[in-house]
């Protein structure tokens, strides 16, 4: 254990760096060449629909794959073991969820935001803002889990352990983040989500290879490790509850995680943004294949990671070191390769958590400037055809910022966790309005105001009261204590609600527009009149 500290405070902090800079310096002469071509609203926002299936697939890999896959799961399994491989089940299993019932369809309505899909049947404005609130709200969340993890890999690399360097480095990743989105737009960040994707999967599969060889290519006997150097707690590893299950209240909490993970995908807005940056709806499709292969591929390394780190490094170890599960994956590479790889790894985890944050950001700003500047405040009359890319710029501005101040608040959270509450609002707030858009005539403007704004003020309620703000020594604020919510996460009260809501809100009012939906249910099913919606 001690010798496993002074590795960390002895591992190199200026190859660390180094490594770091170099990959910064390659994404932004990358971007600042991706933007040479960034002129209208459709460049900015939807790359120019230049990319192909299985490159939009990657960058999809890429967006997905946040610092709450490489060092969130990583540590869960590793602490928890099957109860931490849940994550990675239910980040995958969403994707059947999102290409199924969304994907296509969504490709085929939109132009560039879901706020495009919502308002297709329904009234403009009203519905465009509450579009606009949701994707907001989702974002933020998002946003919170990846500087977290920023905080936690500074912590790690630099030893730099005060509360104040951790704030001046996750401001420094929102400064680099908000430099990429305002240059290259979506086709430079698709481009940065290009590369950090492959030097993630590549990363995970040689640190996969290196552990199992360790111990002879046999999953069993490495899983055999982790349990004998686990002691007595061994043997939890293997078997279900050891994070969840052992009261009534966690296995509410277990079922509600798994249905915000597994709904949350299709309702994610900088992951259903990407859709629009293809041409047709059959490469919206391929996209959406090329991604489940990839991060299926990439979730089954966490489960040799995971367990690895558990092995070598050791559970007592990853508690006590700084950012506890979420320096698993720093310190498994560590243990393997030492400063070199420790340094690639973690170079490799911030490029994660920068170009999450990138295509997080880009898809907040084109949805205020797209939704509530364009189409709510100039109600869709732009005579200056670069004030709405002026104004998504600023906003990413504003973001930026924000997210900082939340990231250094949220720092000592577990990253993993963070992302579940964003799949939790997203679920909550986006996928039951999605659906009922594209599937139920009888559904009105009304349904999905109720449906949105119901569904987000009841999962943020939920959270604000539950366990993951206050009562608990692990808590947001550990000092308060006010939360009379007993679940960790809310998805299993939110979504039902959410879907009541828009039901409700529905049958309450008489509004009904048959035409416009027998027209979205063609163009969703066949994409006739997208592209020429598209030009406009």
């Amino acid at each position: 254990m001690t010798h496993l500290a002074q590795g960390l405070q002895g591992s190199n902090p200026l190859l660390n760096i180094g490594i770091f800079a170099a990959f910064v310096m390659v994404t932004l002469v990358v971007v600042l060449r991706a933007s040479r071509n960034t002129r209208s609203a459709s460049d900015y926002y939807a790359a120019g629909r230049a990319f192909s299936g299985p490159q939009n697939g990657i960058a999809i890999a890429g967006d997905y794959l946040s610092a709450a896959s490489f060092l969130g799961i990583v540590g869960a399994i590793a602490l928890y073991g099957y109860d931490g491989f849940l994550y990675s089940i239910g980040f995958l299993v969403a994707w059947l969820v999102a290409l199924l019932l969304v994907a296509e369809l969504l490709r085929n309505t939109g132009k560039y935001t879901m706020g495009d899909v919502l308002a297709f049947r329904m009234r403009q404005r009203p519905l465009r803002a509450a579009a606009a609130t949701s994707t907001l709200a989702v974002s933020f969340f998002y946003l919170l889990a990846q500087m977290a993890g920023a905080g936690v890999l500074v912590s790690l690399l630099l030893g730099v352990t005060s509360a104040t360097g951790q704030a001046v480095v996750i401001a420094i990743v929102g400064v680099i983040m908000i430099v990429y989105v305002l240059v290259g737009g979506m086709k430079g960040t698709t481009w940065v989500q290009i590369i950090k994707a492959v030097l993630l999967i590549s990363g995970a599969a040689a640190m996969t290879l290196w552990v199992l060889g360790r111990s002879g290519f046999d999953l069993s006997a490495l899983m055999q490790s982790a349990v004998d150097r686990a002691g007595t707690a061994g043997e939890k590893l293997l078997n279900p509850g050891a994070r969840y299950g052992k009261t009534e209240t966690s296995k509410l909490d277990f079922l509600s995680l798994g249905l915000a993970l597994v709904l949350g995908t299709a309702g994610l807005p900088h992951v259903l943004m990407r859709f629009y940056t293809v041409p047709t709806a059959k490469e919206a499709r391929r996209s959406v294949v090329w991604a489940i292969w990839l991060i299926g591929l990439f979730y089954l390394f966490t489960l040799v990671l995971g367990y690895g780190a558990g092995a070598i490094v050791g559970p007592e170890a990853i508690k006590s070191a700084p950012g506890g599960s979420n320096s698993a994956a720093p310190l498994l590479a560590q243990a393997l390769g030492g400063p070199v790889l420790l340094g690639f790894i973690s170079a490799v985890a911030f490029a994660t958590i920068l170009a999450v944050v990138a295509g997080l950001t880009i898809t907040a700003s084109a949805s205020f400037a797209h939704d509530i500047y364009a189409n709510v405040i100039k109600r869709g009359d732009l005579e200056d055809k670069q004030a709405e890319v002026r104004v998504a710029r600023i906003t990413a501005l504003v973001i930026g910022a924000v997210a900082i101040i939340g990231g250094i608040l949220a720092r000592n959270q577990n990253v993993a966790f963070l992302v579940a509450l964003a799949f939790a609002v997203a679920a909550s707030a986006n996928l039951p309005t999605i659906l009922y858009s594209l599937f139920w005539k009888r559904f009105n403007t009304s349904g999905a105001l109720w449906s949105i704004y119901g569904g987000l003020t009841t999962t943020i309620v939920l959270i604000l009261f539950s366990p993951a703000v206050s009562g608990t020594p692990e808590s947001m604020l550990p000092g308060a204590d006010f939360d009379w919510f007993p679940l960790q996460n809310p998805g299993l009260v939110s979504i039902p609600l959410s879907f009541f809501f828009g039901w409700l809100g529905t049958v309450l009012s008489r509004e009904h527009d048959a035409a416009k939906y027998a027209e979205m249910e063609v163009r969703s099913l066949t994409g006739a009149g997208a592209e020429r919606a598209v030009a406009h």
